[in-house]
């Protein structure tokens, strides 16, 4: 039979009635004839509860042991699930991720898969087994111990599984009912998209729009696995939702295909640094080493022999981004005047795969913001994407803005 993966995220399993809910849902796939391999997150706000308990436990906690606890919480619903199928007499069974196997690097609390074998789920499968329930986030190193994919890794792992498995489609349940032009919360002009291209939501997700987890999309773009984004709480339908999909399967789209934002950005800039051949090695590789996610790059024109650097990274990392200059500093490997590190600025952002035949898009957005008195700071650009950090307080301005100006309430 044709295989269907189901992801339930955490709000969509909160409670028991919920997983009911859910389960109905899984009821409809199997009746419609589809093996479905369902993937499951912790209930909501299971997994914060249990990192809180770690840390209070053990604040330099062994990793190893963080990952048991931690894992625990699909372990749950990966059981209520199965049994709740399992009362409306549908054949179903849980597994952890060691009954699979997911095979997993052993980078504790950030593992990457490496291998789905599909031999034992799949002999369920041809013994009448219709469901299987599978613990997300989670899998076993060589090692043989439990590790966690990090935050998000439940629809990494639903992704994973589809490629493996062969799957006709992958659906990611959530609290919305799809992709949206931008967060409806900031314009209600904001629509929902019948279809938007993997490189349009890989740029999305790392943008900001927190709708799909990034590494799940890079993954379902390199195997070309169809994603469906809708929603656990509307009334199923076949044309429900947001597809994530191959850009040769949208006919036509809009230049512009939505407008992300970031609002825990942060601009630093090292002030009188060294213009010569290496200083931006000697810059970044301590910052790399640190663990310092650096985004948008800028470099002043060199002046008697000194230059001003500037980079974005998020809030939560300027102290070790300013620890790691420092002791560079202190270490003689990097010479520099002043570090000014400005935490009041957000990133907005316009993608869209239409900007690869079309000119002006910059232009329209540079205009758009200075009609509204909004000063742009840094800006960044790839093939699709135009990414700008202004200061934080006229945010949601430029979303507004950007998202009229470039008519994103209207349909291709």
């Amino acid at each position: 039979m044709p295989v269907l993966v189901m992801k339930f995220g955490g709000t969509s399993v909160a409670t028991l009635d919920r997983i009911k809910r859910a389960a109905k849902r899984v009821a409809l796939e199997v009746a419609k004839g589809y093996d479905v391999i369902v993937i499951v997150s912790a209930m909501s706000g299971k997994t914060n509860e249990l990192v809180g308990w770690v840390n209070e436990t053990s604040p330099l906690y062994d990793a190893r042991e963080y990952d048991a606890v931690v894992s625990s919480g699909e372990n749950v619903t990966a059981g209520l699930m199965a049994l709740t199928l399992q009362e409306m007499d549908i054949p179903a069974r849980s597994w952890q991720g060691w009954q699979v196997p997911l095979i997993t690097s052993s980078a504790h609390a950030a593992a990457r898969i490496e291998d789905i074998p599909n031999d034992n789920i799949n002999a369920k499968f041809a013994e009448g087994m219709r469901v299987a329930v599978v613990a997300g986030f989670q899998g076993i190193s060589k090692e043989g111990r439990i590790t966690t994919l990090g935050r998000g890794g439940s629809d990494t792992t639903a992704v994973a599984f589809a490629a493996a498995f062969d799957a006709e489609r992958c659906d990611i349940y959530t609290d919305v009912d799809g992709v949206y032009t931008t967060d409806p919360r900031i314009t209600d002009k904001a629509r929902k998209l019948d279809k938007i291209s993997f490189e349009e939501m890989l740029e999305l997700a790392s943008l900001g729009a927190k709708v799909l987890q990034t590494r799940s999309v890079e993954l379902a773009m390199r195997y070309h696995v169809k994603l469906r984004v809708l929603s656990s709480f509307e009334e199923p339908s076949d044309n429900a939702g947001t597809l994530v999909c191959d850009e040769e399967e949208i006919m036509e789209s809009n230049v512009v295909s939505g407008i992300a934002y970031s609002r825990d950005e942060a601009k630093m800039t090292l002030v009188s640094v060294e213009d010569r051949p290496g200083i931006a090695a000697a810059i970044f590789a301590p910052l790399s080493e640190a663990g310092v996610n650096v985004d948008m790059i800028i470099q002043n024109i060199g002046e008697d022999g000194l230059t001003d650097m500037t980079f974005s990274c998020p809030t939560d990392q300027v102290l070790r981004a300013q620890k790691a200059l420092d002791a560079a500093k202190d270490s003689g490997a990097l010479v520099f005047q002043e570090l000014i590190a400005d935490t009041n600025v957000a990133k907005v952002s316009a993608v869209g795969i239409g900007m690869r035949s079309q000119s002006g898009v910059a232009a329209k957005m540079f205009q758009t913001l200075s009609d509204e008195g909004i000063n742009i700071k840094v800006i960044a650009t790839s093939e699709i994407k135009i990414s700008v950090l202004i200061d934080r307080k006229y945010m949601e301005l430029a979303v507004q803005a950007l998202h009229d100006a470039f008519e994103l309430e209207k349909a291709s």
